[in-house]
């Protein structure tokens, strides 16, 4: 037998398009699913490299960014055009495949974002 959801199930309407299954309104105006707030820190973006659990592979990690995930996604995606490398965005943190210490900081600077080398 199946079972129901408490809401109904809908999930698209002709007249608006997709809703949200769980406050039934239009993802647009959707008021459960808020973006989480960015997280706290001091406003310091800290640029570094490390090789750890890479076997001898160096990364540049970008972290402390105030942004929402799909902003830091986007901009994860502007560094790794900017370096013509590889990475990805894993647990609010940006990794650039390769040593682009001093580029990234660059990019970042160029964007406003107050920039600090941490690591060695």
């Amino acid at each position: 037998m199946k079972s129901r959801s408490p809401t109904g199930g809908l999930v698209y309407s002709t007249e608006t398009g997709r809703m949200c299954p769980e406050c039934r309104q239009p993802v647009a105006q959707c008021i459960c699913r808020a973006a989480p707030p960015p997280p706290p820190g001091d406003g310091m973006v800290r640029v570094s490299r490390e090789t750890k659990g890479r076997a001898g592979k160096g990364v540049t990690l970008v972290k402390g960014l105030p942004l929402a995930p799909i902003e830091l996604v986007a901009l994860g995606k502007q560094l790794k055009a900017a370096c013509g490398s590889g990475g990805t965005v894993k647990d609010g943190v940006i990794e650039v495949q390769g040593d682009h210490v001093e580029r990234v900081m660059a990019a970042l600077v160029a964007q406003g974002y107050v920039v600090k080398r941490s690591g060695g």
